[in-house]
């Protein structure tokens, strides 16, 4: 039976169709070189969250509508949305720090992002530059110990169960506690700013 998880390829063919592009101008736009684009929109290549991000500034979108999916004509007026969370129908980004998965990725516009993610970092160090963005930012346990890293408090460790909410604009990291081999949390970001992680991305490219 074939999965209908969708893939960035997928999610990019939808963006163009949407922009009514052809593979050259979503090229140019995008910043991706047309011999990447095409093998990325094949799947053939896929992208970092890193280079999701780069992505999302470029195309001056948040992350939620670059991942999203037009089924519905845009001009429906919206009085009241669903949407049911899957892990097998999340998009999955991966970079150095984090294997994330993104939910509910049809919504356009929402407000919050929220996401299932997979701790990489052991250390500070490992990890990199404490990385910033706008609006607030809750993450919650599912397993293991994570400790959070600030610029203006000692380091937080975060066991299973629990959770911490912070303003994202004050430089921060999420790494994997001290002898925990595997840690997994639920990320919700949130911000009235509809170019949240593209935000994130501009700070991280500074570093």
């Amino acid at each position: 039976m074939k999965s209908h998880q969708p893939t960035i390829g997928g999610l990019l063919r939808s963006l163009r169709a949407r922009n009514q592009w052809t593979l050259k101008q979503m090229s140019e736009h995008a910043g991706i070189p047309l011999s990447t684009l095409s093998k990325i929109e094949h799947d053939r290549l896929s992208l970092t969250y890193d280079k999701l991000l780069q992505l999302s500034q470029r195309l001056n979108l948040s992350m939620s509508e670059l991942f999203a999916e037009t089924h519905a004509p845009a001009t429906r007026p919206v009085t009241a949305r669903r949407s049911i969370g899957r892990m097998r129908d999340a998009a999955r980004v991966t970079d150095k720090n984090y294997d994330a998965f993104f939910l509910c990725t049809e919504l356009r516009r929402k407000r919050m992002t929220p996401s299932v993610i997979q701790i990489r970092a052991r250390s500070l160090k490992e990890f990199g530059p404490l990385v910033r963005s706008q609006g607030e930012e809750f993450v919650f346990v599912l397993e293991g110990v994570v400790e959070l890293h600030t610029e203006f408090y000692d380091v937080a460790v975060l066991q299973t169960g629990e959770g911490s909410y912070i303003d994202a604009n004050m430089s921060h990291a999420y790494v994997l506690g001290r002898n925990c081999e595997s840690a997994r949390v639920l990320a919700v970001s949130a911000s009235d700013d509809a170019g949240l992680l593209a935000t994130l991305m501009a700070h991280q490219e500074e570093a």
